[in-house]
């Protein structure tokens, strides 16, 4: 047996640290411990975040052939567009944002009376500048020759990234007079929509790390491109209070990270991703002056209320949990199988403001990807049995198996005292 066994031993130990090999290597989770949190949560939320634009336009009809007033009526085809602007996110992979009420200023705060009010004023002005007349003599010289009509109210909403509107539909709207309730519903057409998942703001505590996501005023500037004005901009800051409320009653949160007009409805999210609340005023201007650094949210149970009213219920975005697949992946270096993800995610979701770029890096970078071993999962339980098997029969042999012994016969001696003669 212990010939055996200096043979069979030791390719028993080899079969099994085999099978330790492949459970370690199976069981081994994509991991980046050098991919910073905010640049984690900057990208897999911003997809999720949008730019709306609430507008109206006033058509004009001018019954005097004046070339001096319709020279100026030309250039704008006779129209005045005004516009607004705001943020939302995502809450619905079926295309369902909340924003602000407030945003939505032209196609359902003002009436159609102000409106014309302030298309007018704007026209006046143009003509009174193209022509150097006083606004007093523009104003009453158009009002007799000069009427009008409202020619279209909307909304439109910007992807991030993608230069062409969608067309809104306003679900729910409740007039913006308790800024704790200021919230909007809308909904464009599509499906899987990138998304941020809802949090609980009953469990925001003082102090805790939050993000601002939206399209801030402050950094629109005519030196930057088109294309920027559809790119989502992320601030972080604390919370600064949990329990204040409006006049009337109802809770908001109190933030300072850095934001501005055009973060009305933005997200603010904490450090799981998650949605807290959503930004809808500032604090009173000091010497006239916005102060940054204190700021108020609507909190995401207030519109928890507002999506059941509408029965519209946060859905888990097939788009996202490819995309966030895809980036573990992609950032603890296997980028074969980010690859495979990222254009599973462009197939269903071919707008995604990201996954173009990971495509491309991913590609470029396929040469030096780790290998995946959990993806060959079968391969390695079919060696595990077929080693198990080897051992127990190894063991079997060696412990249990002998061969027969070998008959020991003696022969009768034959007596070798002295022969007879």
């Amino acid at each position: 047996m212990k010939k055996k066994a200096f043979v069979t031993i030791p390719f028993c130990i080899v079969l099994a640290i085999l099978i330790a090999t492949s459970f370690v290597l199976t069981s081994k989770k994509p991991s980046a411990p050098y991919i910073l949190k905010p640049q984690q949560l900057a990208e897999t939320t911003k997809p999720a975040v949008v730019r709306i634009v609430d507008y109206a336009i006033v058509k004009w009809t001018i019954t005097l052939d004046d070339k001096r007033v319709t020279s100026v009526l030309k250039k704008w085809d006779y129209k005045t567009e005004l516009d607004g602007f705001g943020s939302g996110a995502i809450i619905n992979s079926d295309g369902y944002i909340v924003t602000n009420a407030h945003v939505l200023v032209y196609s359902h705060q003002m009436s159609d009376h102000d409106i014309v009010s302030e298309a007018f004023s704007i026209l006046v002005d143009d003509v009174a500048t193209e022509n150097n007349w006083t606004h007093k003599y523009t104003d009453a010289y158009l009002k007799q020759y000069t009427s009008y009509e409202i020619y279209q109210k909307g909304v439109d909403v910007y992807l991030p990234t993608v230069d062409d509107p969608i067309s809104a539909v306003v679900k729910r709207y409740q007039q913006p007079t308790d800024h704790g309730k200021d919230v909007a519903l809308l909904e464009i057409d599509g499906s899987n929509y990138p998304t941020i998942p809802l949090g609980n703001s009953d469990s925001i505590q003082d102090q805790d790390n939050i993000w601002v996501i939206g399209y801030p005023a402050a950094a629109d500037s005519e030196l930057l491109s088109m294309h920027s004005y559809v790119i989502p901009t992320m601030n972080k800051g604390q919370i600064s209070a949990v329990s204040k409320t409006t006049l009337a009653g109802s809770p908001v949160l109190q933030i300072n990270a850095a934001s501005t007009h055009g973060n009305s409805g933005g997200p603010i999210i904490n450090n799981k991703g998650q949605l807290i609340g959503l930004l809808t005023f500032r604090g009173d201007t000091v010497n006239d002056q916005e102060v940054q650094g204190f700021h108020f949210a609507v909190p995401v149970n207030t519109l928890k209320k507002v999506f059941n009213k509408a029965d519209v219920h946060e859905t888990k975005s097939q788009t996202d949990k490819l995309f966030i697949e895809g980036l573990t992946f992609y950032w603890a270096g296997y980028y074969k199988d980010a690859l495979s993800k990222f254009e599973e995610v462009q197939q269903i979701y071919p707008n995604h403001p990201e996954v173009k770029r990971y495509i491309h890096e991913s590609k470029q970078k396929m040469g030096s990807s780790k290998t995946l071993w959990a993806k060959h999962k079968t391969s390695f339980y079919i060696q595990d049995i077929v080693a198990s098997i080897l051992i127990l029969i190894l063991l079997l042999y060696t412990f249990t198996y002998n061969s027969k012994p070998k008959s020991n016969t003696t022969s009768n001696p034959l007596s070798t005292d002295h022969e007879s003669d």
